[in-house]
């Protein structure tokens, strides 16, 4: 199915890559259109000049700047098509490279990276070859942070069904040009230093005409007076008035010259990733979705009449004219005529007075139609891949063909797997390299997936909603002079912290457990272990290589229940079958892989 998948998007990446050729081609005509209306206005203007004609030469200039102004608007609408169809194209390629397992080009989230999370780190869901990677499609900021929230904490059941819903709606094919066009549109615009929450945040915080109020007077009054001046000094009048109200000017502009860059160097980061909002908040304004979570979504969009789009298009405005203090000649005359930064702070003050609250909400919806998005995307790309049912029985696990969506080897090895009921524990034994640390990893990653609405890797899952909790690549910390078996434990000490009350059900996966120490006080310790917490409110699975812990199963009968991982030793070879098998392993390897390594081992005497 993958395949099919993956011709698909080959097939729409190179349709993608000729319409982008023949509006490539219209963009390069109308640009030389812009140029001959540029040249013809020239000649135009001239030839009325030199005749004597001034009046003709003057109506020339205008009417040729607003033709030139309307080819330019046409070539600017033709180019955003162009790059539209190369990032479409850049897409479906993405896609491509995904089911190819190809992740490395895509951000990891490693921002999100959190050793002490009870299960990010031990999933591989942030960071390099990652779930990140893999399901993300997000390139703003407040997408990506979105879905990282959701990978981090499973949903409530009620909203877990709705992102189902509003996904599902998305991932049909009737719906695929919406999704990809708005997955595309972002791609236009820069997002690496645009942090949007923290930028409103700082602006709340400011009140300059507040603190100033006699500024606003000065606003209005001054650039008036200071231009009356000038034309009367244009009309033989005196100068010195109008040198004096520049001076005044330029004065008071040194007086906040602190404030002035203040606003300046917070706003600017923000108008690409402003325009980026302004498009992909029309796309969604302008659609009708057939999921009722996307509808809600959209309706608060609205306040009073104004859709959340033309809110952010205005400040993005705003930015951009805030901007032009770049060149240092034009921010000197209109700094001293027009007290032009001082316009663009009473505007953004202004707009944040209006429209902040309702842009804040917005870019909150945008955030959750990314991550909708994303899993949609996700989900299309893989139509083989199950939606779970949520099950309300307690520890319900329930799989059929079950395997490691980050594993992309065409001949992935799935397993069926059932388990269900509190204080329940399954100890997974097997030989080295046997899959059974893959094996808890399967069982968690998909449970991840799962629990933020999205598809999972297997032919049918049922689940009960819980809370994912490993303890799985504990290591040694030299700066916190803290050893492995140590770190380990305080892994431990944490399960057994979050499971102390009983409220909320706990699914551990814990791998090699109590590796650190001697094999007795391994053994005593992880049985004590699954003692105590088959008295609390957990299930869950531990992988191990001591054979003894699978003797609980004939002591807690019905609470531990041993699978096992097994290989097989043929001359030289070892062959690993990677399916999971009811009852204790009962194959080694360790003494095979180091004589394959050239550790020679002596007979047992």
């Amino acid at each position: 199915m993958n395949n099919n998948r993956e011709e698909e998007f080959r097939q729409r990446a190179v349709a993608f890559q000729e319409e982008e050729k023949r509006a490539a081609s219209s963009s390069r005509t109308v640009s030389w259109l812009r140029v001959l209306v540029f040249i013809l206005g020239a000649a135009v203007a001239y030839y009325f000049f030199k005749t004597g004609h001034t009046t003709e030469g003057i109506a020339s200039i205008v009417v040729f700047y607003l033709l030139f102004i309307l080819v330019m608007r046409w070539h600017s609408r033709l180019d955003y098509k162009y790059k539209q169809l190369q990032l479409l194209g850049q897409l479906n390629l993405h896609e491509i490279e995904r089911l190819q397992g190809r992740l490395q080009q895509f951000d990891g989230g490693d921002a999100f990276i959190d050793d002490h999370h009870p299960y990010t780190s031990d999933l591989d869901i942030f960071g390099r070859s990652s779930l990140f990677q893999l399901v993300n499609r997000s390139v703003t900021n407040v997408g990506k942070y979105k879905l990282a929230q959701w990978l981090q904490k499973g949903a409530p059941v009620s909203e877990i069904l709705r992102r189902q819903e509003a996904a599902a709606a998305l991932a049909n094919t009737s719906e695929l040009e919406w999704l990809q066009g708005f997955l595309a549109m972002p791609m236009h615009y820069k997002h690496a230093d645009s942090n949007a929450p923290a930028f409103f945040d700082w602006l709340r915080q400011r009140s300059f005409y507040g603190q100033y109020p006699f500024m606003k007077v000065l606003l209005f009054v001054l650039p008036v007076l200071t231009l009356a001046s000038i034309a009367a000094w244009l009309y033989g009048y005196s100068g010195y008035i109008a040198v004096g109200f520049l001076v005044v000017q330029y004065l008071v502009g040194l007086r906040f010259q602190k404030v002035r860059d203040d606003y300046y160097d917070n706003s600017m980061g923000m108008y690409e990733s402003m325009r980026s909002y302004t498009d992909q908040l029309q796309h969604i304004e302008q659609h009708t979705f057939k999921a009722p979570l996307l509808e809600e979504l959209k309706a608060k969009l609205h306040r009073e009449h104004i859709p959340a789009s033309k809110a952010i298009g205005k400040v993005a405005t705003i930015i951009d004219y805030f901007s032009w203090r770049l060149s240092t000649l034009m921010s000197f005359f209109l700094n001293t005529i027009l007290m032009w930064d001082f316009v663009w702070i009473y505007r953004l003050e202004n707009w944040k007075e209006q429209h902040l609250d309702q842009v804040e909400e917005a870019l909150d919806v945008l955030a959750h139609f990314e991550a909708i998005a994303s899993i949609a995307a996700f989900q299309y790309a893989h139509p083989h891949f199950a939606v779970p049912e949520l099950s309300q029985q307690p520890f319900e696990f329930d799989a059929v063909q079950l395997a490691h969506p980050l594993i992309f080897s065409s001949n992935r090895v799935a397993n069926d797997f059932t388990m269900q009921g509190a204080g329940k524990t399954i100890v997974v034994t097997g030989s080295n390299m046997s899959g059974k640390t893959t094996f808890l990893r399967t069982v968690g990653i998909n449970m991840v997936l799962a629990f933020i609405g999205a598809p999972v890797c297997a032919d049918k899952l049922k689940v009960a909603p819980v809370q994912v909790y490993t303890a799985m690549r504990t290591a040694d910390n030299l700066a916190e002079s803290t050893s492995s078996f140590y770190a380990e434990l305080k892994r431990l000490r944490i399960l057994l912290n979050l499971t102390e009350d009983g409220q909320q059900p706990v699914f551990y996966l814990l791998d090699e457990i109590l590796k650190g120490t001697n094999s007795r006080d391994r053994h005593l310790g992880a049985m004590s272990l699954i003692r105590q917490l088959h008295q609390r409110n957990t299930s869950g699975l531990i992988s191990t290589h001591d054979l003894e812990l699978g003797a609980m199963e004939q002591e807690l009968q019905g609470s531990v229940e041993n699978y096992s991982f097994n290989s097989d030793i043929i001359g030289d070879e070892i062959n690993f079958d990677y399916k999971l098998t009811r009852g204790i392993c009962r194959s080694f390897n360790a003494s095979k892989l180091m004589q394959l390594m050239g550790i020679a081992i002596e007979d047992e005497v």
